[in-house]
């Protein structure tokens, strides 16, 4: 089977998708509701977030998944559900790909270790859990995303490389701090969660979420001075979230402003480009233009 790390060696640029979480809401998803189950319960609705990325020209799509652990699960009583929920979420998103990839979200536990309410065995196992399903519902890899935690990334990567064949993606979420650096909540600075990430076995590193795609562009650039030979994922906000008075929370940062972005993230060293919070298809399909466009300048 064709692996993506292969298609990167050859100097392609990849197209990811963009966020799920609005499309749920969109289709009917309340607050309260546990989104991942939705993958037993509003299945056509999850096929058609995954097909319309598709369509928009990803030649990578996520799975319904990302809070699919049975620590995260627990939260709506649905732990013991945990092999059945992911296993669905991946052959929904098989059956949207076609000859596409399909990259199975893994986020955060929700618990920390250092707080003592979970151990790292526990942990372990729940990530064992959710990747053998995931590979069994037809994943090509694990996105382990979102995380802040070295001690959990690394639990989840060895999780899925020491019980699947899956090539696993590893991304954390960085925010600028006061001294215009770049960390997690939990201290780490892009180039540490990436050595983290890779000596671990991560095959793609990368980062998620917390910023819009300039930012991202710096923070690729730090990963691929330390790391030049390093597969780089970047899954961008439309930009920093903003709340109104009413407590909605819109992305500001359209399509075409994302695209505008496209050179530079490419010029730092980037391999595959695709959106987090606030991004939709017309964002991905935008990418893909840029990313199409450059190509032909560059050639």
């Amino acid at each position: 089977m064709l692996r993506i790390t292969d298609v990167l060696k050859t100097g392609k640029i990849l197209i990811s998708d963009g966020a799920w979480g609005t499309f749920l809401y969109q289709k009917g998803l309340k607050q309260g509701d546990c989104p991942d189950e939705w993958s037993l319960t509003h299945p056509a609705d999850v096929e058609d977030v995954a097909r319309s990325y598709i369509e928009a020209g990803a030649d990578m799509i996520e799975t319904n998944s990302f809070g699919a652990s049975r620590q995260k699960l627990g939260f709506y009583g649905l732990g013991d559900r945990a092999a059945d929920i992911n296993e669905a979420a991946a052959r929904l998103s098989r059956k949207a790909a076609g000859d596409k990839f399909v990259i199975a979200s893994m986020g955060p536990s929700g618990e920390l270790l250092m707080m003592g309410n979970v151990s790292a065995d526990e942990l372990y196992d729940s990530f064992r859990e959710q990747a053998v399903a995931l590979e069994k519902g037809g994943a090509n890899a694990a996105c382990i995303e979102t995380m802040s935690d070295a001690d959990e990334a690394v639990l989840a990567i060895r999780a899925v490389k020491e019980h699947t064949a899956l090539e696993v993606i590893a991304t954390f979420t960085f925010n600028k701090t006061e001294q215009n650096e770049y960390r997690t909540m939990m201290g780490l600075s892009p180039v540490d969660a990436a050595q983290t990430a890779l000596a671990a076995g991560a095959d793609i590193i990368g980062a998620n979420c917390g910023n819009g795609i300039e930012n991202m562009t710096e923070i690729v650039h730090q990963l691929r001075e330390a790391f030049p030979k390093a597969f780089i994922l970047i899954h961008a906000n439309a930009g920093l979230p903003v709340i109104d008075t009413h407590g909605n929370t819109t992305f500001p940062e359209t399509p075409e402003i994302m695209a505008a972005h496209i050179p530079a993230l490419l010029n730092a060293g980037v391999n595959i480009i695709g959106g987090c919070c606030g991004t939709t298809p017309e964002h991905i399909r935008a990418i893909r233009k840029a990313v199409q466009s450059y190509n032909r300048i560059t050639v």
